[in-house]
């Protein structure tokens, strides 16, 4: 179906998956993970596109790999961390060319409001050899998937569009009218060019330097670059959301804003320089653009003033590169709209809210029993990463998806080995849920059972992918586009790959599961511990709900151990805001006196 004439205000991600339809895509994949996610959820919508939510990012890529070859315009999405799982096939995609057009989205996370880490992806196209485009709004968004994939079959790669936070989820008006174009290629074998082994790479990387060569030169007429021309004495350079910032702190700045990013369009570059005695870079993270501009011997500003983590905006632009812009050109505070920012509302009277687990949250007893055995905890990414925060602290460590069990192996090899931490041999456990067992735990437990490792693993197990907004996965039985579909064992694959122990509990209850923990953890035995309850944001079935009896309260505050935002104290009382009460009792099975009771009805 086409969309007829629009003017619609999209996100960025609902843009790129209106473009990507537009443009014909017919096979999509990814791994939800914000800011990316949106972008598949949306294009799902759409019938004609097949859709799906990877295991994980590498087996995203690859399946995108096998569509664009067999002749299928294919977008594969993820989220900047994701792009480092799927570096492998990345990096000789490139050699190995396209049939239909392949377009990698990736969302970088500046200031990581959602992530472990705030890489820049640029240079993951710049390793791998591949062009790199960047929208700075959704109407960009929209366009550049178009001009993306035909950069791509046209000249036979893979082609990155890198989005950031704020492109990705802020909306502005996109003005479209998108009749779907019909792409479907011929296969055709071809092993000297699809087959790499090093007889065939080698003649394919000279290959891919030369279409370098030719991008560079297409890249100066590229339609997203763009050279505003205003005040003769400031240029500025910058790429994606960074444009807006500048246009706002500098509005009489002239500005050379790039779409294309990678290769650099030089000779574009080098005419807006010759404008300016030096040049100003604002870009977010690394100094990407600006090592390209210094490496052709221009006089550039950038990283010495604007800062090189967290995300910026158009205040910190203007404050950093005001003073020098005005001794640099004379001109006050180098043409920094300061009052209008100033006028803006401030934050600061919010009143602060740390992040924590929802009430009923069934990671919250699992990691409390964790936290009072005093085991040593490897954990993943997920919403039980905030058990890490008081009261309940129950991880000592977590880097990304899958890791939580190979490091619980290193770290009870490391315990075996060693006289000083003698004490906590058989003390080790992983944690990870569910989707990130299959993401990327599944082999790191072989290699535990593999390699005789006595350890604890538990899966948390809440039914779906929550932390990025309950999608489904290969345990759910159920696909991205609604399908029944086989749901995945994972009692029946634990015991596959040689577990000798494999036990489920209910870790809203306290007692059994920590009975199940002190016999399972050090046992001297590989085991699992599946903790499965689904997430008590996708339950919405009545419960019921706890209360206080104020005359047998102690005020003994046990109860607030769990971190529960329903309980908190009035006085020398615990109290329980009953509208938030997930009904869970987790609260009741910790309190001595036995002051917390369930409201029956009519109570």
């Amino acid at each position: 179906m086409g969309f007829g004439h629009k003017r619609e205000l999209l996100s960025g991600n609902e843009a790129v998956a209106r473009g990507a339809y537009a443009a014909g895509v017919r096979v999509a994949c990814a791994y939800p993970g914000t800011p990316s996610t949106e972008i598949l959820e949306e294009l799902s919508r759409f019938p004609e596109v097949y859709c799906e939510w990877s295991p994980n990012e590498k087996v995203a890529l690859e399946v995108g790999i096998g569509a664009c070859l067999g002749g299928a315009r294919t977008l594969v999405a993820m989220k900047h961390v994701g792009l480092n799982v799927a570096a492998d096939p990345w990096m000789t995609l490139p050699y190995i060319g396209v049939n239909a057009g392949l377009v990698l989205v990736v969302a970088d996370d500046p200031g990581m409001h959602s992530s472990q880490n705030e890489q820049d992806s640029r240079y993951y196209a710049r390793m791998a050899g591949v062009p790199l485009l960047e929208p700075s709004d959704s109407m960009e968004a929209y366009h550049m998937v178009g001009a993306a994939f035909e950069l791509s079959e046209r000249h036979d790669t893979p082609v990155l569009l890198r989005l950031e936070t704020r492109v990705s989820h802020s909306r502005t008006v996109v003005e479209y009218d998108g009749e779907r174009l019909e792409v479907d290629l011929p296969y055709r074998k071809d092993a000297a060019k699809r087959v790499m082994i090093p007889g065939h790479a080698r003649l394919r990387h000279p290959v891919l330097l030369r279409r370098l060569e030719e991008l560079a030169r297409e890249a100066e007429t590229f339609p997203f670059n763009r050279v505003e021309m205003r005040s003769d004495r400031v240029g500025i350079v910058t790429s994606g959301v960074c444009y807006q910032y500048v246009r706002e702190a500098f509005p009489e700045a002239s500005v050379l804003k790039l779409g294309f990013v990678y290769p650099l369009p030089e000779r574009t570059v080098r005419d807006f320089a010759s404008h300016f005695r030096r040049l100003y870079v604002v870009e977010e993270l690394e100094p990407f653009l600006e090592d390209s501009l210094k490496a052709m011997g221009l006089d550039v500003m950038g990283k010495a003033r604007i800062p090189r983590e967290g995300e910026l905006d158009p205040d910190r632009v203007g404050r950093s590169l005001a003073e020098i812009i005005e001794v640099d050109t004379g001109l006050k505070d180098g043409g920094w709209d300061r009052a209008e920012l100033i006028s803006a509302p401030l934050p600061s009277g919010l009143p602060a809210r740390p992040p924590v687990m929802c009430p009923g949250c069934p990671h919250r007893g699992l990691f409390y029993v964790l936290s009072r055995l005093k085991l040593v905890v490897s954990s993943d990414i997920g919403c039980y990463t905030l058990s890490v925060l008081p009261p309940i602290e129950g991880i000592d460590c977590q880097v990304c998806m899958g890791a939580g069990v190979g490091m619980a192996l290193g770290l009870e090899k490391a315990f075996a080995g060693s006289r000083v931490n003698a004490d906590l041999r058989g003390k080790v456990v992983g944690a990870l849920g569910d989707s990130t067992f299959i993401h990327g735990g599944i082999t790191g437990l072989i290699d535990m059972v593999y390699n005789r490792t006595p350890c604890t693993i538990i899966i948390l197990d809440n039914r779906t992918t929550a932390m990025t907004g309950f999608q489904d996965h290969p345990g759910t039985g159920r696909t991205l586009m609604g399908e029944r579909t086989h749901a995945l064992d994972l009692e029946a694959l634990c015991h596959a790959v040689g577990v000798d122990s494999v036990r489920v509990v209910d870790p809203w209850d306290l007692e059994v599961t920590e009975k199940t923990l002190r016999e399972e953890v050090g046992s001297g035995r590989t085991s699992v511990i599946i903790s499965r309850r689904a997430c008590t944001l996708m339950d919405r079935s009545p419960h019921a709900v706890f209360r206080v009896v104020d005359e047998e309260c102690t005020g003994c505050r046990r109860c607030l151990r769990l971190g529960c935002p329903a309980l908190v104290m009035r006085g020398d009382k615990a109290w329980v805001e009953e509208g938030l009460c997930a009904g869970c009792s987790m609260c009741a099975q910790l309190c001595r006196p036995g002051a917390l009771r369930e409201v029956k009805g009519g109570d």
